[in-house]
């Protein structure tokens, strides 16, 4: 047995063939699709101003996607804390929430992209204090309890469909990160498993359950094709596209590679890399099974504004061949 999932951040290199419009659409069956096969998971991840259109509004799609799914789950990850209203994101993630009969969790992070911060007036210092304040708002409005914000009385209606409201996890890739997790959050998503060891260690300090292992993944691509080289030339300049998309966001915040991201000057590095992975549906079957019973793989069909009918090819594959055989 092996889980699956799907992430979504639509963005889109600048040579990239076709539409965005066909791309968001796309999305959508994409994440009916997945639904069908009984995927467990959609990640919509969250980012602003950016050049090659990074999805600055997960919660309409996932709205969207609610629409035409039934069982599978939204994750939105990372939701930057900064730039929400704490009142109108508990309204608006009640909203979906209701929409998807409680299939919403939510991921929240400080954020380091400094051109975002400069976009709406806010200033990175104080990421922190935001953080944990959105945090403490967000609980309280899910009781659907008049309560005390900002020196007066507020009420947010309606509840949303999961009683206490959607799961909310922190994002992060410092030890503070998972330790602030530990302390008021839900959950923790690191931005790479090396920190998962300090969210543990303050749960148990705090007399809170060990969560045991770390069970998620890294931020790997994984892409199946018939044949590994081919598949490799289809998918190299939308994966170079995203990593050094990242990868520059990541240096010009002085963090290095805590977010999981370098910058390469050529595709064949990146192959080297193991950062992005073509396998064959075969190979992709053997791994996961020699992984065990929770293996999982979060798929990320439209890397860097991948064609559409390029990824539903590798889709399909999953379906017919990867599937059937686990």
């Amino acid at each position: 047995m092996a889980f699956f999932g799907l992430r979504f951040d639509m963005r889109m290199a600048p040579d990239a063939p076709g539409t965005r419009a066909e791309r968001y659409r796309a999305a959508v069956d994409m994440a009916e699709w997945s639904d069908r096969l009984g995927f467990v998971a959609i990640a919509l991840s969250e980012h602003h101003g950016s050049a090659d259109g990074y999805l600055p509004s997960p919660l309409p799609m996932a709205a969207a996607m609610a629409a035409r799914t039934t069982n599978i789950r939204f994750n939105i990850a990372a939701m930057i804390t900064s730039f929400h209203d704490p009142l109108r994101l508990a309204e608006d993630l009640a909203v979906v929430d209701l929409l998807s009969d409680g299939r919403v969790d939510v991921v929240l992070a400080n954020g380091y992209v400094a051109s975002e911060f400069e976009m709406f007036g806010v200033p990175l210092s104080g990421r922190v204090r935001r953080t944990t304040e959105l945090v403490a708002a967000l609980k309280q409005a899910w009781t659907g309890e008049p309560f005390e914000y900002e020196g007066r009385t507020v009420r947010v209606l309606p509840m949303p469909a999961q009683p206490g409201g959607p799961k909310i996890s922190l994002g992060g890739s410092v030890e503070a990160a998972a330790r602030r997790a530990a302390r008021i959050a839900d959950g923790y998503v690191p931005s790479t498993p090396d920190t998962w060891p300090f969210y543990a260690d303050e749960l148990l300090k705090l007399g809170k359950p060990d969560p045991g292992p770390h069970m998620g993944g890294d931020t790997t691509v994984i892409h199946v094709a018939a044949d590994v080289d081919e598949g490799w030339a289809e998918l190299a300049p939308y994966a170079m596209h995203e990593v050094n998309a990242y990868g520059k966001w990541s240096a010009d915040a002085g963090l290095g590679t805590q977010v999981g991201y370098d910058e390469f000057d050529n595709a064949d590095d990146l192959r080297a890399s193991g950062r992005y992975r073509v396998v064959t549906p075969g190979q992709l079957v053997e791994e996961l099974g020699a992984q065990g019973p929770f293996a999982f793989v979060m798929f990320h069909p439209l890397v860097g504004g991948f064609p559409p009918e390029l990824a539903w090819k590798s889709l399909k594959l999953v379906e017919t061949e990867v599937i059937p055989n686990l």
